[in-house]
């Protein structure tokens, strides 16, 4: 389990960079959301790993909010022109 872990922690730092670095606003915002799902899986596999069902409730949360944040940046790319 801790392998799968580390494989999406893996994910979800090359999402970080490719937030940092990458040559577009759109690719900014799908390494966003792949910073959003990877967390979630993160937090999924711990909750199967170590038994604890508040890990499941957390990464629910995380996943609106990954959601929510995805709609919130897609309308601020369509006000400026960019979409």
């Amino acid at each position: 389990m801790m392998l799968y872990a580390g494989l999406l922690l893996m994910t979800m730092a090359v999402g970080l960079w490719r937030v940092m670095r990458g040559p577009g606003r759109v690719d900014r915002l799908l390494a966003v959301q792949l910073c959003g799902t990877s967390g979630t899986a993160i937090l999924l596999v711990l909750a199967q790993a170590q038994e604890q069902r508040a890990l499941r409730d957390v990464a629910m949360v995380l996943a609106l909010l990954a959601a929510m944040i995805s709609v919130g940046l897609v309308q601020l790319l369509r006000r400026r022109g960019h979409g």
